[in-house]
């Protein structure tokens, strides 16, 4: 059987279906087709909350009615060759394809490291965006009680403590000495160790394992280099992801370093009819400009949206400008988010930076019901004065807070541009204008450059 389409989208998460639903919104007249083989896409930063928050896989996915009322073809297939030249792919069920440009959205898969022994054990679990995949290990794991999770990062931090409210002893591990430090300085990363440990969760940082081992065919141990061992009734591996790229490869596409498809600013790969977004496509940082292997749903759909308002017309004002790696999670119910840089990751890359926070209400007066603290976190070029990150900890308005700080580093603003920006509040939703902890925050970090300009200038430095 054979099919013509004008934009053929390979893949059919986010990225996939802001891809072609973007592309259809601006080429009304051109027609589009999604092919993916899940039947229903998951949402993908959902997925650790089917272990505890929802009540089962069936509440973390994304309407197929959305992609069908934006005029977009949904076919549950796999696309297993791809032709550049003909123009042409191969389904898995024998559908040929011809189309004018194409869009690859395939994602990525969990890591799972070859050197990793008894990595093959029953209940040892990866986390894929995979429904029937997931489904299983959500029921195979209800009766474990003893989860070793490997991995300190968003998915392993997010899925201890969804399984903790199961009544589980949840231990997790990580090979570095904070968790999430990728995403926050210690100062936070020990904020939220804190939150894990007071709800149950044993940490174990700065702790490497060597091997799993088992019993009958199923894993029973957990062995750490330290040599500690672990009891375990099923593990975790929460290990980062990799770009799927076994259909770009096959095609002759190029890959980047970290083994992600190269693209321009316009998502378009070396080829300008075929473009890459989300997990498989390369990343680089706004910031710094070094390719990135970040992979954010935020992100991806993002990258998505350049590429379908530039399938048949590329725009200097739409192009992407390199990942702001905007976070956001909640643990124990404090809400954690983070934008651009870390202080640690600046002072790594070459960047003299200054940082100061500020912890207030983010409700006013604080006798305000369901007032939380909120306190934010800046950090800013020393000499130029601009925003390179910053982060956020309190109540769910600091996930909302989190992206006024993307917007603020993507627009390269100064903290003197900060300081006279004009916020909108309310006392039943957002601190008091005399205490506006974004604000506050920006106000400490001028405080202290000036502070340090006085310094080096030779005036008297104050006692205290």
């Amino acid at each position: 059987m054979k099919k013509s389409v004008d934009v053929l989208v390979i893949g059919g998460s986010a990225a996939g279906i802001a891809a072609a639903t973007t592309g259809k919104a601006f080429y009304a007249d051109k027609s589009f087709m999604i092919v993916r083989k899940e039947r229903e896409a998951v949402v993908p930063c959902g997925i650790p909350y089917i272990f505890g928050t929802l009540k089962g896989v069936e509440q973390n996915v994304i309407p197929n009615a959305h992609i069908e009322g934006a005029g977009v073809e949904l076919v549950i297939d796999e696309v297993v060759s791809l032709d550049r030249e003909t123009k042409t792919a191969l389904t898995a069920n024998g559908l040929e394809i011809s189309f004018d440009k194409v869009v690859i959205a395939t994602g990525s898969q969990p890591r799972v490291p070859g050197w990793l022994k008894g990595r093959d054990l029953q209940n040892v679990f990866t986390i894929p965006k995979d429904r029937n995949y997931l489904a299983d290990v959500r029921e195979r794991i209800e009766p474990c009680e003893k989860i070793v999770i490997i991995g300190g990062g968003f998915i392993g931090v997010e899925m201890a403590d969804e399984l903790i409210k199961k009544g589980k002893q949840i231990t997790l591990v990580e090979v570095l000495p904070h968790v999430l430090s990728l995403a926050f300085d210690s100062d936070l990363s020990l904020k939220a160790e804190g939150i894990l440990k007071e709800r149950g969760v044993t940490l174990r940082t700065n702790e490497k394992v060597l091997a799993l081992e088992g019993e009958g065919g199923a894993v029973r141990r957990v062995m750490l280099e330290g040599g500690d061992t672990l009891q375990a009734d099923a593990v975790i591996l929460a290990m980062g992801y990799a770009p799927n790229v076994a259909l770009a490869e096959k095609a002759g596409m190029k890959l980047n370093e970290l083994g992600a498809i190269k693209v321009d600013e316009y998502m378009r790969t070396a080829d300008k009819d075929v473009f890459a977004v989300g997990d498989c496509a390369e990343k680089f940082s706004f910031i710094t400009r070094i390719v990135k292997g970040l992979m954010l749903a935020s992100t991806a759909v993002s990258e998505a949206r350049i590429a379908g308002m530039n399938l048949f017309g590329l725009s200097r004002l739409r192009t992407f400008g390199g990942t702001i790696a905007i976070f956001s999670t909640a643990i124990g119910g404090i809400t954690f988010a983070a934008a651009g840089v870390t202080e640690d990751l600046a002072r790594e890359r070459g960047f003299d930076v200054v940082s100061a926070g500020f912890e207030g209400i983010d409700k006013h007066p604080k006798t305000m019901p369901g007032t939380a603290a909120q306190f934010v976190k800046l950090i800013v070029n020393r000499e130029s004065g601009l925003v390179l990150g910053g982060a956020v900890t309190g109540g769910v308005s600091a996930g909302e807070l989190i992206n006024v700080i993307g917007v603020i580093i993507e627009s390269k603003m100064t903290i003197n541009e900060l300081l006279t920006m004009q916020f909108g509040t309310h006392p039943l939703l957002t601190g008091p204008p005399t205490g506006y902890p974004l604000l506050k925050a920006a106000e400490a970090v001028e405080i202290k450059l000036r502070h340090l300009d006085r310094c080096v200038c030779g005036a008297p430095e104050k006692a205290g």
